[in-house]
């Protein structure tokens, strides 16, 4: 069943460098993301529409909820850290990323059992945040647990990007922006085990894959990095549907409102020609919901 699709709108001019890393909090009915090159995280209170930002020490690339409440888990450039928004506090949680700052961590996301799954890729932000050079295949995706080593999962990625998980978590899908491939897996929620690589949208001539998310029919939104556009892609594969977005560097989405019907979308100004709502955050009605979002269980997967 195909999606109704309707026209973006900017809720809030945010004018990011490299916004990422969309997240719906339900609970706070709030939206966080990302600020890759100014190494912020901003919140957006939807009920109000005020915006609250908080400033880093090194590139923020990841958001993910955990089970304890006012916790947030962040991924870094360098490694991942416990947030507190309400107080500010942060905590170390122990994963440091080998190479930095010759690589870096990027898109991340929790599994349904509660791991954290993140990728890398070379490190295109310098110390004050200016844009460098991307490429090679110096990437890996890491999955993340609290009663385990990080496990290496797979090798020689260019730039890590999208982490999604079928509604019937049976599927898992991963992207190299620079392959410009997004992957299929098979995903084994007891053990978290992936398996069965295959190509689920490759070569597709809008842009690059950047950021994805999942709704309830177990169709992938994948935005287009320099293509101006997310793609809905069917579970079987093939287009089912395409919002047309104003501005071409398309980051990422999740889903999130109170009925999940609304796709939130982040942004890029960097590379891209001057527009007054280059990274902006924008917000799209569907009729499709999308799931909500997983969490990182802090004392262990479940």
């Amino acid at each position: 069943m195909a999606a109704t699709l309707r026209e973006p709108a900017c809720v809030v001019p945010a004018g990011d460098w490299c916004g990422e890393a969309p997240v719906w909090h339900f609970e706070e009915h709030a939206l966080y993301w990302a600020d890759i090159n100014r190494f912020l995280i901003h919140r957006f209170d939807s009920c109000s529409g005020c915006v609250k930002t908080w400033l880093f020490e090194e590139p923020v690339t990841a958001l993910g909820l955990t089970d304890r409440e006012n916790t947030l888990l962040v991924a870094l450039g360098s490694r991942l850290i416990f947030w507190d928004p309400a107080t500010g506090e942060r905590t170390e949680h122990g994963f440091q990323l080998a190479g930095w700052p010759r690589v870096r961590l990027n898109d991340g996301r929790p599994d349904p059992r509660g791991s954290f799954w993140v990728g890398s890729m070379r490190n295109n932000v310098g110390p004050e945040g200016k844009p460098g050079e991307c490429g090679g295949t110096d990437g890996a995706l890491f999955r993340i647990d609290a009663t385990c080593p990080p496990r290496r999962c797979r090798e020689g990625i260019g730039i890590a990007n999208t982490l999604a998980w079928s509604p019937d978590q049976t599927r898992f899908y991963f992207a190299d922006s620079l392959a410009n491939t997004v992957w299929e897996y098979c995903y084994d929620p007891g053990t978290g085990d992936i398996s069965g690589e295959r190509p689920f949208l490759a070569g597709y001539p809008r842009g690059v894959p950047d950021g994805s998310a999942m709704d309830r029919e177990g169709y992938l939104w994948n935005c287009r990095h320099g293509g101006g556009c997310i793609v809905r892609v069917a579970p079987a594969g093939g287009i089912a549907g395409t919002i047309e977005m104003p501005v071409p560097n398309v980051t990422s989405c999740t889903f999130g409102g109170e009925d999940y019907r609304t796709l939130y979308v982040t942004t890029a100004a960097l590379g891209a020609p001057p527009h007054r709502f280059a990274g902006g955050l924008f917000a799209v009605r569907t009729e499709t919901p999308g799931l909500p979002e997983n969490r990182f269980a802090i004392d262990g997967p479940r």
